[in-house]
């Protein structure tokens, strides 16, 4: 099982830009795809949060993987004492509105 977002880039066709056919369909044939709410989901805090820290923390060279560990280690420690925290508002309301397809009729 395969668990996406909705961004553009994550279809089956993507593995054919990377594999050859042979490959990619091999690759197709054990893959089994759920996409996500495109809106409040925890895939999408994460890569939220990812790119934070590739902002905060990745944006430069690092030289190998130790100080790469240090240099994590203190980012999320900062985060953590800071209680950093996302500001998510996608309300129950919204959900109710843009994903009404998805909710059963009462």
């Amino acid at each position: 099982m395969l668990v996406l977002d909705n961004l553009n880039t994550h279809v089956p066709t993507s593995l054919y830009k990377a594999f050859p056919p042979e490959k990619a369909r091999r690759i197709l044939d054990r893959l089994e795809f759920h996409y996500t709410p495109k809106h409040g989901s925890w895939l999408n805090m994460a890569e939220i949060e990812l790119s934070i820290l590739q902002r905060q923390c990745l944006n430069r060279r690092i030289p190998n993987q130790d100080i790469l560990k240090r240099e994590v280690g203190a980012w999320e420690a900062k985060r953590n004492a800071n209680e950093a925290k996302m500001e998510w508002r996608f309300t129950t309301h919204d959900a109710r509105i843009n994903l009404k397809r998805l909710y059963p009729a009462i």
